[in-house]
């Protein structure tokens, strides 16, 4: 299965020239950790960057540092790490963990953001899978008492 199919396609955004207080409102509006910083051409977004609820914690509230003056630009990661939506599952979780994220933004063959994918995501299906492959050794038990009796 590729990412792509799974993948939150609701990202919530912010443009590099957003204030961190704005870009913290609107964390909290939308119930996200994470913003994808982008840059918008020909009515598409590119991802550049991306801030978290960490990012803002450490870097700004822990270290004393005033919020104000302070663009999404200033804070946002350095280098993005991105998967394409084609990538599998597994290629995107050992991905994730050789470069110690724990959400990537997806994106198209063209490098245009489609969605995101974090490890709350990832854990969310694996416990589904996990579940139906349970249900399956239950429902075999079932079967075998049934046609052997």
């Amino acid at each position: 299965m590729a990412i792509g199919e799974i993948c939150n396609r609701e990202v919530v955004i912010a443009e590099r020239g957003m204030d961190v207080p704005e870009a913290a409102r609107l964390m909290r509006q939308y119930h996200v950790g994470t913003l994808v910083v982008v840059e918008q051409a020909a009515g598409q977004r590119r991802p550049v960057g991306i801030v978290t609820d960490r990012d803002i914690a450490i870097e700004i509230v822990a270290a004393g540092v005033s919020p104000t003056g302070l663009a999404v630009g200033d804070i946002m990661a350095g280098e993005l790490v991105t998967v394409r939506e084609s990538e599998g599952i597994f290629e995107t979780v050992r991905y994730m963990r050789s470069r110690g994220v724990r959400r990537v933004p997806v994106v198209d063959n063209g490098g245009w953001l489609v969605g995101i994918v974090t490890l709350d995501d990832l854990l969310e299906l694996l416990a589904e899978e996990l579940s139906e492959m349970a249900g399956l050794i239950s429902r075999g038990r079932q079967r075998e008492v049934a046609t052997r009796k």
